[in-house]
C-alpha cells in the first residue's frame, strides 16, 4: 500500500503544491532558473515541465535563484497595490532567493523567508518579484527584511530585473518604481493568494 501523501501523478508546481509552511512569512519557492543559467526556463503552465522560453538576450545572469510561489496569482489584487498600472502579468508570483552555498539545479522545492520585494512594470503590467533568504541558510538568519541585505546584492537585482529584456536600439518598457521591505512585501503575496483564489476558485490552505 502507498502511504496516504503518495501521489500517483507527479502534481503541478504550481497548482498542485502548497504556496507554503506559514505564507506570507515562510512561503515555499519553485525553483526555475539558477545563477549559473543564461537561458530563461519556465514552468509550461498546461504541463507543469520545464521548457525553454528563450536564451538570455543580455550578458548578465540571475544574481539569485528564481522561480515563483506555488498557488499564486498577479491579477487585479496585485495591480491594486501599483499606483502606475491598471493590470498584473496573470502569472504566479515571482520570487527571488539568495543563498550562501552555490546552487546549482533547478526544479527544486525550497522553504523561504520573505524579507521584501521589487515593485518591477513590465509593459504596463505589475510584474512583482519578491526578495527571501533560505530559511535554514545560517549566514542569513539574520536577514528580516530587504534592508537588512548589503546593498550591493539589491542593487545587483534592480539592475538585472531592469534590463534583463533590454534591446539594444528600442525604449526600455521595464523599470523598477519601488523597492519594498517585508510588511509591503507581505500585502503583495497575501493579494496573489487572493487572486488565485479569485480566478481558480481554490483554497490555497489545502492541495
Amino acid at each position: 500500500m502507498f502511504p496516504k501523501a503518495f501521489y500517483y501523478w507527479r502534481p503541478h508546481p504550481w497548482h498542485g503544491l502548497e504556496p507554503g509552511p506559514n505564507p506570507p512569512k515562510l512561503v515555499t519557492a519553485y525553483i526555475e532558473i539558477t545563477t549559473f543559467d543564461t537561458v530563461k526556463f519556465e514552468v509550461d503552465k498546461i504541463t507543469g515541465y520545464i521548457h525553454v522560453d528563450r536564451p538570455q538576450r543580455a550578458s548578465s545572469v540571475p544574481p539569485t535563484l528564481y522561480g515563483f510561489i506555488p498557488r499564486t496569482y498577479c491579477g487585479t489584487q496585485v495591480a491594486a497595490l501599483n499606483p502606475d498600472v491598471d493590470i498584473a502579468d496573470g502569472d504566479p508570483l515571482d520570487i527571488c532567493v539568495l543563498s550562501e552555498r552555490p546552487i546549482n539545479r533547478g526544479e527544486i522545492l525550497l522553504t523561504a523567508r520573505v524579507v521584501g520585494g521589487i515593485q518591477l512594470v513590465d509593459h504596463g503590467e505589475a510584474d512583482d518579484k519578491i526578495l527571501a533568504v533560505l530559511d535554514n541558510d545560517l549566514t542569513f538568519q539574520d536577514i528580516n527584511d530587504v534592508s537588512d541585505l548589503p546593498q550591493v546584492q539589491v542593487e545587483r537585482l534592480s539592475h538585472y530585473f531592469r534590463t534583463y529584456k533590454m534591446i539594444e536600439g528600442e525604449e526600455n518598457s521595464t523599470y523598477v518604481r519601488e523597492i519594498y521591505g517585508h510588511e509591503k512585501a507581505f500585502e503583495v503575496i497575501q493579494a496573489s493568494l487572493e487572486d488565485y483564489h479569485n480566478t481558480y476558485g481554490l483554497d490555497h490552505s489545502h492541495p
